[in-house]
């Protein structure tokens, strides 16, 4: 486990160092393009990951069990923050941001994070109940949608997918119902999807998904960019600071689209080998929820392991073409505050969780020693 643990730890700052040095090299036309300085995103990404970093460390050294005490009083908060932002003024065709002055805060990334505590400490606290819809499966249920739609009609139709797709993931290594969850799916696609319909913003990227699948054309803009940029990479990639998408031609290229960059300087070894790294964290995670000393942390472990995954692997989809363009950014390697600093700090529960195992084999070792050496005095 302790390798585990340092394994785990590595990996994903080398992933926050890697994504550091995307940004340096995809912000360039961007600061360009706005000034004199070539360093202004990079810059301001590498206080984010320092302080990403530090919120890991703090995280490592929190007993996982505080979570659980102010979960409720938590997501009430996360709800009324979720609330507010339907009330500020939108950006890029959507209102998903707190602005606090010196920092752009996004409530639906805290939102997830908040969700998993509050659900592993829901389904432990129901335990068998979870089995009957009137007894445990309905609260559960009332707080994944209460979180998902208020996400849904900022809107933010990806992330509130993403939020009920953890909810349902975590009832179902639960042991819920299949009856159940499988009627709530059904329905919540349905309104999903008329909801989706509905917004301007996100009604547009679906058609034209769907329309470049049936014509044959492009996608948008940006995928089609993002798709030359995967290819151009070659096998071992064009080399570090040597993209010509980010030269302009790809928007977003040091955030949501910084995997085709990743792709295009490193080629499709490069990008593999980070989709196995991601891979291999999450196999490091549900080893630690196996092993973990009680229900509550092996659903927060699972849970936390569960959303960085989806998460690489929706933005990977989007970014070859696969799915529809979505604000869903790459864990740990994206340009952007909110996304890096929870991603992190989720990383760091991971760790404690594991830590709180070592503490118990080590205390379990020491009685057992103690034992023996009290049974051959006798």
């Amino acid at each position: 486990m302790k390798i585990l643990q340092r394994t785990l730890f590595i990996l994903v700052l080398a992933m926050m160092l890697l994504g550091a040095l995307l940004v340096l090299s995809a912000g360039v036309s961007y600061n360009q393009m706005r000034s004199d300085n070539f360093y202004i995103l990079f810059k301001s990404h590498l206080w984010k990951v320092f302080i990403a970093v530090f919120l890991m460390i703090i995280a490592w050294r929190i007993p996982y069990e505080v979570y659980s005490k102010y979960s409720k009083q938590v997501i009430l908060f996360t709800l009324a923050l979720l609330v507010i932002t339907i009330f500020t003024s939108p950006r890029k065709g959507a209102a998903r941001w707190i602005d606090l002055g010196f920092f752009q805060f996004q409530p639906s990334e805290f939102a997830k994070l908040v969700l998993i505590v509050h659900l592993a400490k829901l389904i432990e606290k129901k335990g068998d109940q979870l089995t009957s819809f009137n007894e445990g499966y309905r609260y559960i249920i009332v707080w994944i949608f209460a979180v998902a739609s208020l996400v849904l009609i900022q809107p933010n139709v990806s992330t509130s997918i993403i939020i009920a797709a953890i909810g349902f993931a975590m009832l179902f290594v639960a042991g819920a119902s299949l009856k159940h969850m499988s009627a709530t799916v059904f329905f919540g696609l349905i309104a999903a999807g008329i909801a989706a319909m509905l917004f301007t913003h996100s009604r547009g990227r679906i058609l034209s998904f769907f329309n470049g699948i049936n014509t044959g054309q492009e996608i948008n803009i940006q995928v089609t960019q993002a798709k030359i940029a995967l290819g151009s990479g070659g096998i071992w990639g064009l080399g570090i600071g040597q993209s010509r998408q980010s030269a302009g031609f790809l928007p977003e290229s040091y955030s949501d689209f910084i995997f085709s960059i990743l792709g295009e300087e490193f080629g499709f070894i490069g990008a593999l080998a980070v989709l196995l790294v991601f891979f291999a964290i999450f196999l490091i995670g549900i080893v630690i929820a196996l092993k973990a000393n009680d229900r509550f942390s092996q659903l927060l472990a699972f849970g936390i392991s569960f959303n960085i995954f989806i998460s690489v692997l929706i933005n990977a989809g989007v970014v070859s073409g696969v799915l529809p363009t979505t604000g869903i950014t790459f864990p740990f390697i994206s340009y952007g505050g909110t996304s890096i600093m929870l991603f992190a700090f989720s990383a760091g529960i991971l760790l404690n969780i594991s830590r709180s195992i070592l503490k118990t084999r080590e205390m379990r070792n020491k009685a057992n020693a103690n034992n023996n050496t009290g049974t051959a005095a006798v």
